[in-house]
């Protein structure tokens, strides 16, 4: 996974930039800067509060699901998806 690296001197973020930190800021990768930038903005941005508030939404709700609740075609769509997803990353299919 490739992660996003501020500049030292970046004194604030752009949303853009916040939507890209999402993931390593829920997973506590952050270092102390970042995590302070990215929360300061989260402080002066309701969308991207509200972006990251979804993703914890989508984490939580994605956790609940087994595999016999999906149909067929879900676990076709998802199997293709990720297959995809493995190619654009370089790595080779098994």
């Amino acid at each position: 996974m490739m992660r996003l690296k501020l500049a030292p001197r970046c004194r604030d973020l752009v949303c853009q930039q916040a939507v890209e930190l999402v993931t390593d800021y829920l997973e506590g990768t952050l270092n102390r800067a970042d995590r302070r930038r990215f929360e300061a903005h989260l402080a002066g941005c309701p969308h991207c509060s509200e972006y990251l508030a979804q993703m914890r939404a989508t984490i939580e709700l994605t956790g609940t699901i087994t595999p016999e609740d999906l149909t067929p075609q879900m676990r076709a769509d998802f199997t293709e998806l990720y297959r995809r997803w493995r190619l654009d990353q370089g790595e080779p299919m098994q």
